[in-house]
């Protein structure tokens, strides 16, 4: 399976440029919201026809939430920099009319698609706290299942998901996968998947790790125009 991933977008629309004929899925890494550079009507239209995209091929198109999301996604909670207030009704209503179409995770195979990464120590407590046995925990057991399941319930399983640790400015021991940083998942990937990200700016893909477990950053639109790609065995 040819996947064609695209991070970060936070109003672009340079992702237009990728030929997504060409890819069996394109999965969308989320933060689609807040700018520096773009106002909310371009903001807005942006997300929407991205929105429109997975409307017309549900099953070819993935997205995930990115931090910068969620706050207008389940607002009034998980609040983040950025947070533009007069584009917040309408950003809250497109998303929440939406809700379904968005997820935390993606997983093929051992590949695992989320916004910023889980941790073998952000896993190991969220397992734990949520009722299942970590060393049980296996790459076979749909972990995106799991992680979008959470998403879906309000209350303490959700919010686990979105626990910002110091190094995000949080007061949580481990950042959840929306929320971890480069500096966490480089040294704390998990064994037994391939993890491809966005959240933290890099000037090129950078991978850390090999075939027993690695972690891809793919966050480059702030200095280049490009879409990380990848082949997996069906």
């Amino acid at each position: 399976m040819n996947v064609l991933t695209i991070s970060d977008l936070h109003g672009r629309t340079v992702w237009k440029k990728a030929n997504t004929d060409a890819y069996d899925r394109v999965i969308f890494l989320g933060d689609y919201t807040d700018s520096h550079v773009f106002d909310d009507e371009t903001i807005y239209g942006n997300l929407n026809e991205v929105i429109q995209c997975k409307l017309r091929q549900p099953d070819k198109f993935v997205l995930l939430i990115g931090n910068h999301d969620a706050q207008y996604l389940h607002f009034p909670y998980y609040r983040c920099s950025g947070f533009r207030e007069r584009a917040q009704p309408e950003l809250s209503a497109l998303l929440t009319e939406h809700k379904d179409l968005f997820q935390i995770a993606h997983q093929q195979g051992n590949f695992l698609f989320t916004h910023a990464g889980a941790t073998h120590k952000w896993l190991t407590h969220f397992l734990a706290e949520t009722g299942y046995n970590a060393g049980e925990f296996t790459p076979d057991i749909n972990l995106a299942g799991l992680l979008n399941e959470a998403n879906q319930q309000a209350g303490s399983d959700r919010n686990r998901l979105f626990e910002v640790g110091l190094v995000r400015g949080g007061s949580n021991a481990f950042s959840g996968p929306v929320w971890a940083d480069r500096s966490e998942t480089i040294v704390d990937f998990l064994t037994g998947f391939q993890q491809v990200v966005g959240h933290t700016p890099v000037s090129d893909f950078t991978t850390t790790g090999n075939e027993a477990g690695s972690i891809t950053y793919t966050d480059v639109l702030q200095t280049k125009t490009a879409f990380y790609e990848v082949i997996i065995p069906d």
